[in-house]
């Protein structure tokens, strides 16, 4: 068994799903769970969220359909949204595991059409989703062509549409002017459509971030995806009654929307307090001692060189490394709790392998060491690590790998 590993705490799962619940009142939640749950373990959390009874997600959202199968295999029987449009050779598993895929181009159309020959024996419509660009500009129909194409589709015999969608370029930010652009243009085509009386299923726009803060963008369902696992998308994303007035007055400036009375106000930090949805982190990485030795001052440890004793000291190691998920870029930057406090790490990540300084501390080989977690009132965070490799906690949690197992307690 590897000595490092993370534990995955179910209980604060729940916790953090009926605090969104709470927070979106009586609309429907897709689950997103893609990227083995944001590195979780997808079949375990997607498992867990199903044993939620009736307040249990709506749907399950993937990327791709190898994770919708996976769910399948798990046996999770609620409906799961594939992103990610189906290719040629994909299209099988649609029909074989009662998928809904994403549609935006004709090529969409004809795949799944003959697909749907082919392998739809026991299928005489195919559900999907249409995906909308409103200014992501990466997946989606441009809003500005969207409707002919819906209408097309609406009285196409071979396709159900059970759902449109969006999908947010930034509505973690503080500023909230180009996500009420957005809300803006769905807006508009959901208008057109309803006008001419042209049925579109579910809808659904909010992310994360707007999750917190952009309520006018819940529609008929919300896709969490972080927030059920305790992270906030960004240090500003709040879902605090001043960033709502925040964003009334950014889309007030922009045109958008207007005789709104609104304040500006600014986030400081990552302060729970300040959420409307209080999360807790439901990853924590554990690893264990694996060795101590001693150096002289003057001696450097691990590749390059890039620690050198400033004095007589004892140095440990620790069984976990760039290919486990703690990044290289940490390196001699980084913390971890062991005992109760929290010590240095020294030299250069290696890939399985890192060092930490403890001077003359009564540490032993087997002493649990908290790479991501708390312990006597120290804690490291996902963003203390996000400070120092300027990255976003979605890279941090999807970067542990496999090799590190998971272990769920609670629930």
């Amino acid at each position: 068994m590897h000595l490092s590993y993370a534990v995955i705490d179910l209980s604060k799962l729940r916790r953090n799903f009926f605090n969104i619940r709470k927070k979106i009142k009586n609309v429907k939640i897709m689950a997103v769970v893609k990227a083995d749950a944001y590195g979780h373990g997808i079949k375990e959390t997607a498992a867990f969220l199903s044993s939620l009874g009736n307040k249990k997600p709506e749907y399950f959202a993937v990327a791709f359909p190898d994770e919708a199968v996976e769910l399948r295999e798990a046996k999770i029987k609620e409906p799961i949204l594939v992103f990610e449009p189906f290719i040629k050779d994909q299209a099988e598993d649609l029909f074989r595991y009662n998928l809904i895929a994403t549609v935006f181009d004709d090529e969409h159309i004809r795949i799944l059409r003959n697909a749907l020959k082919k392998y739809g024996k026991r299928v005489s419509r195919i559900k999907v989703h249409v995906k909308v660009n409103t200014g992501m500009n990466r997946l989606g129909i441009n809003h500005t062509e969207a409707f002919n194409f819906i209408k097309r589709l609406s009285v196409d015999k071979d396709f159900e549409i059970d759902g449109i969608y969006t999908h947010f370029a930034n509505s973690e930010d503080k500023d909230k002017s180009f996500a009420m652009l957005q809300i803006k243009r769905f807006n508009a085509l959901l208008k057109k459509l309803d006008e001419n009386k042209i049925k579109t299923g579910i809808r659904h726009a909010a992310n994360s971030g707007a999750v917190l803060d952009l309520p006018e963008s819940y529609y008929d369902m919300v896709r969490p995806g972080i927030l059920m696992y305790g992270q906030y998308p960004s240090p500003t994303a709040s879902g605090g009654s001043l960033s709502a007035r925040f964003s009334a007055r950014r889309a007030d400036q922009a045109g958008i929307r207007k005789g709104i009375n609104s304040d500006e106000t600014s986030h400081k930090g990552i302060n729970n307090s300040n959420r409307s949805i209080k999360l807790e982190p439901v990853m924590s990485v554990v690893s264990r001692v694996s060795s101590r030795f001693v150096i002289d001052k003057g001696e450097t440890v691990s590749y390059g060189r890039k620690f050198t004793a400033k004095r007589r000291t004892t140095i440990i190691s620790v069984p976990i490394g760039y290919a486990d998920g703690f990044s290289r870029g940490l390196s001699n930057r980084s913390q971890a709790i062991i005992n109760g406090k929290k010590y240095n790490q020294i030299g250069s990540v290696t890939m399985d392998r890192i060092m930490f300084e403890i001077k003359n501390d009564n540490v032993k080989v087997g002493d649990k060491v908290i790479i991501l977690g708390k312990d006597k009132g120290e804690e490291i965070t996902v963003w203390d690590w996000c400070k120092v490799l300027h990255t976003i906690p979605y890279e941090v949690m999807c970067g542990f790998r496999k090799r590190i197992s998971r272990v769920y307690r609670g629930g």
